[in-house]
């Protein structure tokens, strides 16, 4: 499984949410695509005041402020 985790450089929220999805991997197996969305336009523009965005199969799981338990129950399965 894959997930999309859309992040941009210098953010300190994002570093925060990659680091708990890098916990979350030692109990769900699952592979993170990083995108930077100041590499894209419309990215940009869809997720700036959203940053940092989890997606699975195009479908925000979460973002923001990310939590453990949300996204392990949204990966499960």
């Amino acid at each position: 499984m894959k997930v999309a985790y859309y992040t941009r450089p210098g953010c300190s929220l994002c570093e925060e949410g990659l680091s708990t999805l890098k916990i979350l991997q030692s109990d769900v197996q699952f592979e993170i695509e990083i995108i930077n969305i100041e590499e894209n336009e419309s990215l940009h523009e869809k997720y700036l005041l959203m940053i940092p965005v989890v997606e699975k199969d195009g479908q925000v799981i979460q973002y923001g402020n990310l939590d453990y338990v949300t996204l392990y129950e949204a990966l499960q399965g």
